[in-house]
């Protein structure tokens, strides 16, 4: 029992981030692969929602009231609004439909290990690059945080995303999360390979890059049936505070280790700074274990995640000699999962202050899958509340400290967030 668990722990948003993957599309009439997309959503819910009763609702009933109206529909379109509906029903975030043509343009292009070494966050419908890795092919090539990226291989970036915000109802920050991670995956490819990309420059002038891709930094890491993936772990010193910062709660031997050493480097210290920013989850029971590191009160719990059946409460671990100091967490919209149970738990035990921008809203285990008719659903399977009893579907971790993120700052090379916590750490 204690594997599945543990297994279940594992969010779907990783830090891979949310993948729209390409699927073939099964043989059948159009009407034929609608009507086996409807079972396909109905049985889903019906097997792994975390409610017998979906939102308080009879399912059986809702089957009974919505096939009739699939079997008559006469468009694809037709099919979409009736489906989109029955999930409206639910009352519940992480639950919609995405039209294939939207789901294609996501999931066409790149994918593959080595990178540009570009990092992104959507802005006022427009992809910002937000880090650049140095001596990355991207920094070589002279690409700058706060640069715009305007197009990925052959697709125009602004029009899509506001097209996704029209036509699908996946909530705000995990919807930009999604959109980010899958422009990244443009920006990705096989070992040799290079990837033409398009930005607007400091001076808003336009500049044409093929960059070449190279390995991500970090190690790779596996763990279960996710997907090998990079994680890297990089500590720094700010005068007398300790500033650490992780991309991904996978890796756990190595992760776990070089954390406590901070912990251990930071006796006697003013302060602590832990970065979850673009961090997007990993192993739930790491965020205890390090959690532990920062608590040293017996019976304290982050939060319980709510599943059919089951409930599994994040129980915090004590450790002897853990930091007693000041503790900031930098989070924003990619921030996700195991980072949202850990920021969110700190933040309700008053054992942290938490920095940033609203997190990404996706501490619940959910997924896109592609239907048999190729259009894209998505679906959560449990649901968080913090120990203080915040829920953090469709929520998300809110600040207490909103730093907002501003394109002005990444052009000067200003860390608003960081330098709000340090200044905060300085009045402790």
């Amino acid at each position: 029992m204690l594997s599945r668990n543990i297994i279940i722990l594992i969010a779907a948003v990783t830090a891979a981030g949310i993948a729209f993957a390409q699927a073939p599309i099964p043989a059948g009439t159009p009407h034929e692969l609608d009507v086996a997309s409807f079972v396909y959503v109905w049985e889903s819910i019906r097997d792994t929602h975390w409610q017998e009763a979906p939102g308080g609702l009879n399912w059986q009933e809702i089957r009974e009231e919505f096939e009739p109206r699939v079997n008559a529909a006469e468009t694809r379109d037709e099919v979409r609004s009736i489906l989109s509906e029955m999930l409206r029903r639910i009352g519940q975030t992480h639950f919609g439909i995405i039209p294939t043509g939207l789901y294609t343009a996501l999931s066409a292009g790149g994918g593959g290990s080595n990178v540009t070494g570009i990092d992104l966050r959507i802005l006022d419908d427009q992809l910002l690059v937000t880090e650049v890795v140095a001596g990355s092919p991207a920094d070589v090539a002279g690409v700058r945080p706060g640069w715009i990226l305007t197009r990925v291989r052959e697709g125009e970036v602004e029009p899509l995303i506001q097209e996704v915000r029209k036509d699908t109802a996946i909530p705000g920050n995990l919807l930009e999360l999604a959109l980010a991670s899958n422009f990244m995956r443009g920006l990705s490819g096989s070992p040799g390979s290079k990837v033409k990309a398009a930005f607007l420059n400091a001076e808003d002038k336009p500049v044409e890059l093929e960059i070449p891709l190279a390995a991500p930094r970090g190690e790779i890491s596996q763990f279960g049936n996710l997907p090998p993936q990079p994680v890297f772990y990089e500590e720094k010193r700010f005068g007398d505070v300790t500033y650490v910062r992780f991309n991904a709660f996978l890796d756990l031997e190595r992760v776990m280790t070089s954390f406590q050493a901070s912990v251990e480097g930071c006796k006697p210290c003013k302060g602590m700074i832990i970065d979850l920013r673009g961090n997007g989850g990993g192993i739930g029971g790491m965020a205890m274990g390090m959690a532990g590191f920062l608590i040293s009160e017996p019976n304290q719990r982050l939060g319980t995640m709510h599943m059919r059946g089951t409930d599994l409460s994040f129980v915090v671990n004590p450790r002897l000699n853990g930091f007693p100091g000041p503790v900031a967490v930098l989070i924003d919209s990619h921030s996700a999962s195991t980072s949202e149970i850990f920021a969110g738990g700190l933040q309700d035990l008053d054992r942290a202050r938490i920095f940033g921008m609203r997190s990404a809203a996706a501490a619940l285990p959910s997924s896109i899958e592609r239907l048999p008719n190729g259009d894209g659903f998505q679906h959560a399977i449990a649901t968080y509340i913090s120990e203080g009893g915040q829920v953090l579907e469709g929520n998300g971790v809110i600040p207490d400290v909103v730093v907002e993120l501003k394109r002005e700052d990444l052009l000067q090379g200003v860390d608003a967030v960081l330098e709000a916590a340090l200044a905060w750490i300085e009045t402790q």
